[in-house]
């Protein structure tokens, strides 16, 4: 790379670029070797083929390299030779697109992949770091990316497809590019438009199937952009639209609904086993030679089956966001409730309605009722559920086709935290709601999406040690979560089956996150509240009495863990009239909960007001409650 051959340092880059494919080992070995310091001085040379072929290496291992390499070019200084080539890449581009019949197509597909190859480091070093996005941010990079996309039907969709993938990445949580997006009513429009773009559009693309996949991408990277930067302010024509009803949830539903994991990766198994059948001696005369676009129809569909999975991964990046901030539903005028009103309360039980509202019409997304759940739960419950490649082998080892197990455990994680975010919304309170609930017709709805989470974390298992397992833990982590929402929603519905209890037990124990502990004793406090299973009660109970404070106790309290118990044993004995309450009785769960009054007050005290205001606010609540129960379950003298 510094010989003093232009020809050869061209050839350098070329041959970095396809050495570090999907190839760690050699990455590591080539970045110790300086690599990246090399390619981002070549980035001055003072031959456009090199400076060319350096953009390329350099966007492969950003690609491939993850957070260190991005990190290892910021603090090389990678920006600096970057920043310069927006201006002379926006003059080039004006250039061809005033007189394209004087630029050769040659000279137009050099500069447009370099353009791609600028924005996709752009955008991966957005990703990296505050710092590296603190600078970008002072490039004034919306202007330059916009007009990629304004100009989106003389240009090629691969290239205007980074621009928007870099957009959407600057506008996810980063005032600076919002504020300036928002309020320019040209590029909201010009998002709007090709959001709601449908079929091919004439661009300079090889191959209809391509153009059209990636046009899908486009449209739901627009959609990502304009959900963030929403609320759009007039006069654009998208603040007059009602973009997750209209706009968004059509683009995205589809897409989910049409997606088989299970055929895509057995799909890829077939295409693995068709390249390890092909003599060694005859992928020597079918792999790529340098700066070579040949690749072989098993690559090419690999790489297509990749691009696909990619999409559905964004789409529920996107929806995960909307399910968080699901609006207010209409209240409940009428109900027949299935149990009887106990004392009320504000507790997050009481907000299940919101999800079994009859009242409110399927196609209004500001009230939300029953058809919500077949319309988005349904297509995301697929979604969660593993395939053969979707983590490494338990065994050890690396995956059979790393690419695709990479996709696919994002795509069940997004899944995962959708659904998580859609339950809560559910059953989350909301300030002068009903709570009034009728579950009476939803047991099958509740039984069925119960099960479903359950099979996909039974088949994803509970061998996470191994290293190379990190994502079926996170995948258990986001589950029991999951599981603790419909549990709310469906309070009481639920019926405890023994091996689930036990295994969220173990769960707990074993989690050293006090999150996941919370969400484990969450999920355990809804199915105690099942009126029938008075053993599986006395068991749950039982295993919640160990997280209060106590002489006896061997290892330290955790303060969050702690006041979840206390709560959840509350909410579980609130009601004296329900069967299970024998085991409060026979237990003497009334003295227990009393001797521990002073020392919940201690723990309290423990938590920093200021650091940790809103646990402290909790366990100040939880505090009262248990000295008000107490004195109310021994007023009943019971």
């Amino acid at each position: 790379m510094e010989s003093v051959d232009s020809a050869e340092r061209k050839w350098a880059c070329v041959a970095v670029s396809n050495l570090i494919q999907n190839d760690p080992a050699t990455r590591r070995l080539l970045q110790g070797k300086n690599v990246v310091g090399a390619l981002i001085t070549r980035l001055s040379d003072s031959e456009e083929e090199v400076v060319v072929e350096a953009a390329g290496a350099l966007r492969n291992l950003c690609i491939d390299g993850g957070y260190d390499i991005c990190g290892e070019m910021y603090n090389k200084n990678i920006l600096s030779p970057l920043k310069a080539f927006i201006p002379k890449i926006s003059i080039t581009l004006s250039r061809f697109l005033e007189n394209p019949q004087n630029a050769p197509e040659n000279a137009q597909k050099l500069v447009y992949e370099f353009a791609d190859n600028v924005i996709t480091i752009f955008w991966c070093l957005s990703e990296t770091s505050n710092k590296a996005l603190t600078t970008i941010n002072s490039l004034s990079l919306v202007p330059f990316l916009m007009s990629f996309l304004a100009a989106r039907t003389n240009l090629p969709l691969s290239t205007v497809t980074s621009a928007a993938q870099c957009l959407y990445v600057l506008s996810d949580d980063n005032p600076p590019a919002i504020h300036e997006i928002r309020p320019n009513a040209a590029y909201t429009t010009c998002l709007l438009e090709i959001a709601k773009t449908e079929g091919s559009p004439n661009l300079n693309e090889k191959g209809k199937e391509v153009s059209n996949e990636r046009l899908v991408t486009l449209r739901v990277l627009c959609c990502g952009i304009l959900k963030n930067v929403s609320p759009v302010p007039p006069p654009s024509i998208a603040a007059s639209v009602e973009l997750d009803r209209d706009v968004i949830l059509p683009t995205l539903h589809p897409i989910l609904a049409s997606t088989s994991l299970q055929e895509a990766s057995q799909r890829v198994q077939e295409l693995i086993a068709q390249q390890d059948a092909i003599p060694a001696l005859d992928k020597l005369t079918t792999e790529k030679t340098p700066k070579s676009d040949h690749k072989s129809p098993t690559d090419t569909e690999l790489e297509g089956i990749e691009w696909k999975l990619r999409t559905v991964q964004l789409s529920l990046e996107v929806l995960t966001g909307i399910c968080a901030t699901l609006p207010d539903p209409e209240p409940v005028i009428e109900s027949d409730d299935v149990f009887e009103d106990a004392e009320e309360d504000d507790t997050i039980e009481t907000d299940a309605d919101m999800l079994l509202d009859e009242s409110s019409g399927p196609s209004d997304l500001h009230t939300i009722s029953t058809s919500f759940l077949p319309a988005l739960v349904a297509p995301l419950l697929p979604l969660v559920q593993p395939t053969l490649l979707s983590f490494p082998p338990p065994t050890g080892g690396p995956s059979p086709h790393p690419p695709t197990t990479s996709v696919l455990s994002a795509i069940h994680i997004c899944a995962m935290e959708c659904l998580n975010n859609i339950f809560f919304s559910l059953a989350s309170p909301r300030k002068g709601q009903n709570p009034s609930i009728n579950l009476r017709s939803e047991v099958e709805s509740a039984t069925h999406v119960w099960s479903e989470v359950w099979r996909a974390l039974d088949a994803i298992g509970t061998d996470f040690e191994t290293p190379g397992q990190e994502r079926r833990r996170e995948m258990w982590q986001l589950g029991v979560g999951v599981l603790w929402g419909i549990g709310v929603v469906w309070k009481g519905v639920l019926v405890p089956v023994d091996a689930q209890v036990q295994l969220l037990m173990q769960f707990c124990e074993v989690s050293t996150d006090q999150a996941v502990k919370v969400k484990c004793l969450g999920t355990l406090e809804c199915l105690a509240q099942h009126p029938q299973s008075i053993d599986a009660n006395r068991v749950i109970s039982t295993y919640l009495l160990t997280y209060l404070p106590s002489p006896s106790r061997s290892t330290p309290l955790l303060a969050e863990p702690c006041l979840q118990a206390l709560s959840a044993l509350i909410d579980i004995y609130s009601d004296e009239a329900l069967p299970y309450d024998v085991n409060f009785r026979q237990g003497g769960y009334v003295n227990i909960l009393a001797s521990c009054i002073e020392a919940v007050r201690k723990v309290v005290r423990g938590i920093d007001r200021k650091r940790e205001r809103e646990l402290r606010r909790r366990g100040e609540e939880v505090r009262d409650n248990l000295v008000a129960f107490v004195e109310y379950r021994r007023a009943l003298k019971l």
